[in-house]
């Protein structure tokens, strides 16, 4: 059987890490990969999850499963983080998932179920594991002009424009915040037009909000997705607990599942434990425990979000000194849109070409389509990143 099997195309990024960790040279610079590192490089565990893990050691009595929805403690507590009092809780279906990958998965799985026609729309670009498992599952989509190469903004007329091709029943992925790979956002007032359009045309809006607290702060990153959930009928939301919470390796998300119909609820939790038992049964359960740990407990929650406002406050410490640098170095505000830009990533605009002669001079890595991880920076290497570019003509 096995000889039937064909070659899966390497993964982008994946080579790109192992390119790097190849390079013999010291001053190398990994801005490929998408996980926060602080200034000396390290990806640290957040004190208040450390507290929590180690209060856990000593309380936990038993590993047995708890559930095919996961702790509904979990559920209550990333509901009210995510969703505020924006939809009342009998409006939502949820169940924990390994990581945001795991629901965004089973939000895919349950448009396929739902209406095996459904299109999903997603930005151009996205998320590149968004177009993997769309592709693995059979399900048609369809690109919606995002951004603007020119301007390193959101092309929102394009956008809106290509939107009026989706047809009733199909299903629209929105970033929540800190769009992935761009850095470039929707403000407020683009979303509600989005919101009124989306209504107009009978689709569902799909929210994947994986950065909450990462670029303007906790609520105000969340303020999107609550107008969604409460002005469209019906809101798939998959959330994401390893950049805000620092537990990337726990695999620790939650999908929700919003409809202003209360009674459509019941069937839609039932929907979803059916999908976890299909796909992993029981969900982990250990990062979530440590999530509803720091959330329900007043000093745990105080001491996360100050250490998670820390993160936020020296990742836009980096942008302006990145644009600043290119700046003065440039003497043009070209890159001016760096500052601009929230979340960890930003889309530089930079040719293939450039981005190659960064990485084979300079040992600057970073995605092919000049996207980098702003926290694979600090204060120091700031300045030898804008010099790179601006040598190999950016």
């Amino acid at each position: 059987m096995f000889e039937h099997l064909k070659e899966q195309p390497a993964d982008k990024i994946l080579m790109l890490m192992q390119m790097y960790r190849e390079d013999p040279r010291d001053r190398k610079i990994d801005l490929g990969v998408g996980v926060y590192k602080n200034a000396e490089g390290v990806t640290p565990i957040m004190r208040a999850i450390k507290a929590a893990e180690h209060q856990w050691w000593g309380e936990e009595t038993t590993k047995a499963y708890t559930g095919l929805a996961g702790d509904p403690a979990f559920s209550d507590a990333m509901i009210g983080l995510v969703l505020g009092d924006a939809v009342s809780r009998d409006k939502v279906a949820a169940v924990a998932t390994p990581g945001g990958t795991g629901a965004v998965r089973q939000a895919f799985e349950l448009v396929k179920m739902a209406n095996s026609k459904a299109r999903v729309h997603v930005s151009d670009p996205t998320w590149p594991n968004h177009l993997s498992i769309l592709k693995h599952l059979g399900i048609g989509t369809v690109p919606y002009r995002y951004f603007d190469e020119t301007t390193c903004a959101v092309d929102f007329a394009g956008m809106m424009e290509d939107l009026e091709r989706v047809d009733e029943g199909d299903v629209v992925l929105l970033h929540g915040c800190c769009h992935n790979p761009t850095g470039a956002n929707l403000n407020l007032t683009q979303f509600k037009a989005v919101i009124e359009l989306l209504n107009a045309k009978g689709a569902l809006p799909m929210i994947d909000i994986a950065y909450q607290g990462f670029g303007d702060g906790l609520d105000a990153d969340a303020q999107a997705t609550r107008e969604v959930a409460a002005n469209c009928p019906e809101t798939l939301i998959a959330a994401s607990c390893s950049k805000n919470f620092g537990i990337y390796r726990e695999r620790t998300g939650l999908l929700m599942a919003v409809s202003q119909d209360a009674s459509k609820q019941k069937v839609a939790q039932g929907n979803l434990a059916y999908l976890n038992r299909q796909n992993y049964s029981f969900p982990p359960d250990h990062g979530a425990r440590l999530v509803t740990m720091v959330l329900t407990d007043d000093a745990l929650r105080a001491d996360w979000q100050a250490e998670l406002e820390e993160v936020r406050k020296n990742m836009l410490a980096l942008r302006e000194q990145l644009a600043g640098e290119l700046q003065r170095l440039t003497g043009s505000d070209r890159f001016g849109f760096i500052a601009e830009h929230r979340g960890m990533f930003s889309r530089l605009g930079l040719a293939p070409e450039i981005v190659e002669t960064l990485r084979k001079d300079h040992g600057i890595y970073m995605v092919g389509d000049s996207r980098i991880n702003i926290a694979g920076l600090n204060k120091d290497t700031v300045p030898v990143l804008a010099r790179a570019i601006v040598e190999a003509g950016g």
